[in-house]
């Protein structure tokens, strides 16, 4: 099974949107089979088989998260930040903004699923093909 250091090592190869693709397949091929990050405070729950967890600690001061969940808006962040327009801090707060709790990457669905403070699906987002 997979390691922390092993999913921190493959994430920092992500230095764009243009990167996450091949860090889904890089972690996929670890053994991941999902994981939930937390916008409250950064912290991330690795899954493998089994019942197999990973937990990682929290990596800013703790956030309120509106109640108020807008999918429009959410969709809004997502597209800018794609575009480049955001860094991850600021994308996690805005995220915030819009009502997201947390977003769960399924590699076996290979989708990107933003959740509201009531584990209600928000956005669905394919992850595309690495390419290769």
């Amino acid at each position: 099974m997979f390691t922390l250091q092993q999913m921190k090592a493959a994430h920092a190869k992500v230095k764009s949107g243009a990167d996450f693709p091949r860090y889904i397949q890089e972690i996929k091929a670890l053994g991941l089979k999902r994981y939930t990050y937390s916008v409250t405070d950064g912290t991330i729950t690795y899954y493998g088989e089994n019942g197999y967890q990973v937990p990682a600690p929290a990596i800013y001061e703790p956030k309120s998260i509106n109640p108020d969940a807008s999918p429009q808006l959410l969709r809004h962040v997502i597209a800018i930040h794609q575009q480049g327009q955001t860094d991850f801090p600021a994308f996690c707060e805005q995220a915030a903004i819009a009502g997201v709790k947390q977003w769960v990457i399924d590699t076996e669905r290979m989708l990107c699923i933003y959740e509201d403070s009531d584990g209600k699906e928000m956005v669905l987002e394919p992850i595309p093909d690495a390419g290769y």
